[in-house]
């Protein structure tokens, strides 16, 4: 069934997404007021009216909540296009059946058992429309995922959300990872050529009475559930402004003194490469417990500025190489690796004869110690550093996953300064111990033996 629906009923920045069919997934995330679930509800009405065999699920966290949207919507699609006579609209049900057979039906995630029951009088389930995804669990979406049967060009999986906190499992699938089954595109109320004028004004208004609120719900960046420790309005600022780093790449064995090889998945990215005569400090984070990655950050003593990070799995060797190398690059940085955890990649250093490690301050058996140790005491106040360092100096950051990683730190319930549950703190840690040494601050129970082996 051939329908022409003139090209100015959409939006022109969701038009090459109107007849997508390559892809197995579709994601339209975005701020509030940008048109994703109306474009959602017209795409998959022009699939209704043109495809011989197209049968919809629409699926929301909690059934009872379809009346007034995804069903709504589809039903002001229709009527607005002056095509009621082509659907029959069963409210009861929640069921939209088009003349040539292909209907839509209408389901929630809080019943399981009503999924299993889903059929339709003509063909098979094609397509899945899942709308506020991010109310959902992944495990709920793979079985959505699941019911489609197959990954034909005709199966298809279509996602709108507003994205809100950065340990998302939709983050990490769709953008951490780079599905490359999906097409994405974020948009805005500022793509919506359809927007209400007095709602684009309220929404524009945010930008000066809460910015952070304008950050994440108006322009759609990643926000974070809880208080968050660092200033989350311009750790947010900062990332939309971000162009990302010089190169990436890795320190490889057995090649001259210098830089990283260039690789586009390499452990290490660059932002400044080392100048003659500057002086460099490195904080290093260990992979120890409740943390999967070994994280170096490079820091200009004089200026203070983020140069470098080296953030990876590996192993406790291969870590201490990467850093010994990245240390030497920049001009003989002063090394300040965690020690909490494991004193092997401190020893390797040493056995490395990297001339220039951090020594903590004689304890209470008054021995000299090498690495950071990070304590009831140690911690607050690096964190204190980094917290200061953020609200005065954002512009020095230019990692964008260290910016992330302040996003999901938060204070918990006891009062405790930490990533939420899921994210990683590696990079922030690895950071405040890189502060801290720069400041040659004196940390609770230590005394100024915070000095660099010389040889």
């Amino acid at each position: 069934m051939r329908v022409y629906i003139p090209p100015r009923a959409f939006n022109p920045v969701y038009l090459p997404l109107l007849r997508e069919d390559s892809h197995r997934y579709v994601v339209l995330y975005g701020g509030a007021g940008s048109g994703k679930s109306v474009f959602a509800a017209q795409r998959l009405v022009v699939r209704l009216l043109e495809r011989p065999l197209c049968n919809v699920l629409a699926a929301r966290a909690v059934a009872a909540t379809h009346r007034d949207s995804t069903f709504a919507l589809f039903r002001q699609v229709i009527n607005r296009w002056g095509l009621g006579s082509l659907f029959r609209f069963a409210q009861g049900e929640l069921r939209i059946t088009c003349l040539n057979g292909n209907s839509v039906i209408f389901k929630g995630l809080d019943d399981p058992e009503k999924l299993k029951s889903v059929t339709f009088p003509k063909g098979e389930l094609t397509d899945v429309w899942v709308e506020e995804a991010s109310e959902l669990t992944e495990a709920q979406f793979n079985q959505l995922d699941l019911r489609l049967r197959g990954r034909g060009s005709h199966k298809q999986l279509t996602v709108t959300f507003n994205p809100v906190s950065t340990v998302h499992w939709l983050k990490a699938r769709f953008f951490d990872r780079r599905e490359e089954q999906a097409a994405v595109i974020k948009t805005t109320y500022r793509d919506n050529r359809f927007l209400d004028p007095d709602y684009g004004r309220t929404l524009e208004s945010y930008r000066e009475s809460d910015p952070y609120y304008y950050q994440v719900y108006c322009l759609g960046e990643w926000g974070v559930l809880g208080q968050s420790v660092f200033h989350a309005q311009k750790v947010s600022a900062r990332l939309g402004g971000l162009t990302g780093p010089l190169y990436r790449g890795d320190f490889l064995p057995g090649e001259e003194p210098g830089g990283p090889g260039k690789r586009e998945d390499g452990f290490v990215s660059v932002y400044r490469e080392p100048e003659p005569g500057e002086s460099y400090v490195v904080g290093g984070d260990t992979a120890g417990e409740g943390s999967d990655y070994f994280v170096g950050q490079v820091v200009n003593r004089r200026t203070g500025e983020q140069v470098c990070t080296l953030r990876g799995r590996m192993d406790e060797d291969q870590y201490a190489r990467q850093m010994y190398c990245l240390g030497r690059w920049y001009n003989w940085a002063l090394l300040a690796v965690e020690a909490n955890f494991s004193g092997y990649p401190l020893r390797e250093l040493e056995r490395l004869g990297y001339p220039n490690q951090y020594v903590r301050g004689r304890g209470e058996a008054g021995r000299l110690g090498l690495g950071f140790l990070t304590t009831a005491s140690t911690r607050p106040v690096i964190l204190a550093g980094l917290v200061e360092v953020v609200r005065e100096h954002t512009e020095w950051l230019h990692d964008r996953e260290t910016l992330r990683e302040m996003l999901s730190f938060v204070r918990s319930s006891r009062g405790r300064a930490e990533a939420q549950a899921g994210a990683h703190d590696d990079c922030v840690m690895a950071l405040a111990i890189a502060y801290y040494v720069r400041g040659a601050g004196e940390a609770p129970g230590e005394s100024q033996w915070a000095v660099s082996i010389t040889r």
